[in-house]
């Protein structure tokens, strides 16, 4: 069977159109006093961000903190927080949620507008198609870029037992507003790592056994993009390095990603590693598998001048490591987008185990 998949309604692109959010909610607003709920990174409390945002009278702001990648429980805590809000507005839900920072933020934005509607944790929804009922209109406004996450199907949470996204048609944003403005103080080494995450997920798609013409086209054009926003001195490194996010986004969205994203799972779930820093550190170990790409990631780590951490998994004990092991092993597309139906045959548990030592 072929994939009928659910891609984002509406898109808006440009410098400076941050300041048509405002016209694009009034859209969504149902009643007089209808409410918009802003979770924004915490990183922009102390500055003019808060003046720019079209809130309403009746509007909640929550200044999320993602220092950790999201978690069921902060995804619960929120929820039940905007729940609580609703209450006293004698409604009960708001009219929309709004996403505005990178790729966590973004996905505490997708589960919460998910979470109320769905009852129960968000723990409960953790896999493929599990979501039941629709989420309330969501948009996101990405301050960074290269996760993909404004336009994928899955937030990505870490719960009491795996890490893994709420992947379902109902998690795709209705609204993203894409403005090349809002990356450009983006510090290194953080813009790199998130940038390396599409560069990565274009590895994984255009040389996975699920690669197909759709999201060939969407990948060499992302990593085109990739190479010269690492590589060169380009004019419009932040427009280019913004759609790259998004066609890489699109790539995966019709594929799947691979080894390296699977093992880097098992790192932020066990260390806490941030995802886009952990995919970099794992890949750096992969040229055995996407040796053209590990060789070009390398490039742009010297040209950026990035030192990835090492020797991460030296004092962990035999029960993190079989942890990690089972936290990977578990997103089974992507290792079998990497290697194929009979993956199970080439990926054992000694040779992850062997792959994790290396880091």
């Amino acid at each position: 069977m072929f994939r009928n998949f659910k891609m984002v309604s509406k898109v808006v692109f440009g410098r400076g159109c941050f300041s048509q959010l405002g016209d694009i909610l009034d859209e969504q607003r149902s009643g007089k006093n209808a409410v918009m709920v802003f979770l924004v990174d915490d990183v922009f409390e102390s500055g003019r961000l808060k003046d720019r945002l079209p809130m309403k009278a009746d509007d909640l702001l929550i200044w999320v903190n993602v220092d950790d990648e999201p978690k069921t429980k902060y995804v619960d805590q929120l929820t039940t927080q905007v729940k609580k809000y609703m209450v006293d507005k004698h409604d009960r839900r708001p009219s929309g949620v709004i996403g505005i920072g990178g790729g966590s933020t973004m996905d505490l934005a997708k589960a919460v507008a998910l979470m109320l509607t769905n009852e129960g944790s968000s723990a409960d929804y953790q896999g493929w198609d599990l979501i039941k009922n629709p989420a309330v209109y969501h948009c996101a406004v990405p301050t960074l870029s290269g996760t993909g996450a404004e336009v994928s199907r899955t937030t990505v949470l870490t719960g009491p037992e795996k890490k893994l996204g709420l992947n379902s048609d109902h998690t795709v944003f209705d609204q993203i507003v894409l403005d090349p403005e809002m990356i450009a103080d983006a510090p290194n080494p953080q813009r790199f790592y998130t940038g390396m995450d599409c560069y990565i997920h274009c590895v994984e798609s255009l040389t996975g056994t699920y690669l197909n013409s759709f999201s060939q086209a969407y990948g060499e054009k992302s990593m085109d993009l990739c190479r010269q926003v690492f590589l060169t001195d380009t004019p419009d490194a932040d427009d280019k390095l913004m759609m790259a996010s998004y066609c890489g986004g699109m790539s995966i969205a019709y594929s799947q990603v691979g080894i390296c994203h699977a093992l880097s799972y098992g790192l932020a779930f066990v260390l806490g590693m941030h995802h886009g820093i952990g995919n970099s550190v794992v890949f750096d170990y992969l040229e055995d598998y996407y040796p053209e790409g590990v060789r070009e990631f390398r490039k742009m780590m010297d040209r950026q001048g990035i030192d990835l951490p090492r020797n991460l998994v030296s004092g962990l004990t035999d029960a993190q490591m079989d942890t990690m092991i089972n936290v990977a092993l578990v997103l089974e597309p992507l290792w079998e987008n990497a290697l194929g139906k009979d993956w199970k045959t080439i990926m054992t548990r000694d040779k992850i185990r062997e792959l994790y030592l290396k880091m």
